[in-house]
């Protein structure tokens, strides 16, 4: 990443400096010896890599994870990228509305963000302004709960009150619902929701790297544990935060154990260096054998919600066209005018 954005208690700025300083030392210093973490990563993608691992591990374990969120968003990587959009707040539900300022789309944007259904910060928000800024479309970007404090099934919930709000100012066929990470699991399961109530799907739901099983699937969960910022055992943690008693089980908050046919068309998008690869890659196949509208690609470099490196990358900018591509395959073109307000 280019630049690093500050927020937060000073003390925990200063924690989060002194750790990413050390980790950028002992990098340089391996990649001077040869010793790379992946042979085509450059040394500051694997910094960051290793730095967002470090705080997420911090953040989890240090046994308060209100401080955790505070030390996880204390510095935040970012690209030199500049998203040319207007946030507007609102307050019923909790969100905001973020605006491009060249509006070229005629859908609106349901974006549910990631953290693990954990973690909302910094880096949710920037990943609005950059799915706004590439798609040209106005982006719904709520501010559901958060596990550990809610646990299911306060997200589902508060996904079908964003829907419910949005869909009384855009017709469900102008909206795309997308979501990376726990989010892209939240936006899976809003249709489900969505079935099982009788309404109406969306244009297309879009799952950005999503989580498709609370539990642990796939020897990638595993193997890219070198490789990627988020680890198996987080994974797994954040399932029992999502369903601490059990008392909804696995297969009932599981993306990949649902029937998708017969609903909104599914794009979604994987690393091949991130841990929930093989459970992404499965839930497309058992999907498809299922009968649903469902397309996947892997860019086979990349760790989770590798999107986010936006120009830096070839695979992210490639994988951030798809998405334009995608919105643009499933829905009408025409433009519309900006919604907004509370």
């Amino acid at each position: 990443m280019s630049k690093l954005v500050f927020s937060g208690p000073l003390l925990l700025r200063l924690k989060s400096l002194g750790t990413l300083n050390r980790i950028a030392i002992m990098t340089y210093l391996r990649h001077a010896v040869g010793r790379r973490l992946a042979p085509d990563w450059d040394a500051n993608l694997e910094i960051g890599i290793r730095f967002v691992r470090h705080q997420f591990t911090a953040a989890m374990t240090g046994g308060d994870i209100a401080r955790g969120r505070l030390l996880f968003d204390s510095i935040q990587p970012e690209t030199d990228d500049v998203y040319d959009v207007t946030v507007e707040p609102c307050t019923s539900p909790k969100g905001d509305w973020v605006h491009p300022k060249d509006q070229r789309s005629g859908v609106t944007l349901l974006y549910l963000h990631g953290g693990g259904y954990t973690f909302h910060g910094g880096v949710s928000a920037r990943y609005a302004a950059m799915l706004a800024h590439h798609t040209g479309a106005t982006v719904f970007a709520p501010d559901y709960r958060l596990t550990p404090e809610h646990a299911h099934p306060a997200q589902a919930e508060d996904a079908l009150a964003a829907w419910s709000f949005l869909t009384r100012k855009v017709a469900p066929k102008d909206v795309v619902v997308v979501g990376d990470s726990a989010g892209g699991h939240m936006s899976l399961m809003l249709l489900q929701t969505l079935k099982a109530q009788g309404l109406e799907q969306p244009a297309l739901c879009i799952g950005l790297c999503p989580w498709t099983d609370i539990g642990e699937r796939g020897a990638s969960m595993r193997d890219n544990d070198q490789y990627d910022l988020v680890q198996g055992w987080m994974a797994v943690q954040f399932g029992k935060w999502l369903d601490p008693e059990g008392k909804y089980g696995r297969e009932a908050l599981s993306p990949i154990y649902q029937d998708y046919s017969g609903l909104a068309p599914i794009y979604v998008q994987a690393g091949g260096r991130e841990v929930l690869r093989d459970m992404i890659v499965e839930f497309a196949e058992v999907q498809k054998k299922k009968g649903a509208d469902i397309a996947i690609e892997v860019w086979p470099d990349m760790p989770h919600n590798f999107q986010a490196y936006d120009s830096l990358k070839t695979s992210s900018s490639m994988a951030l066209q798809s998405i334009v591509d995608a919105i643009a395959f499933h829905t009408d073109k025409k433009r519309v005018a900006s919604v907004g307000g509370s």
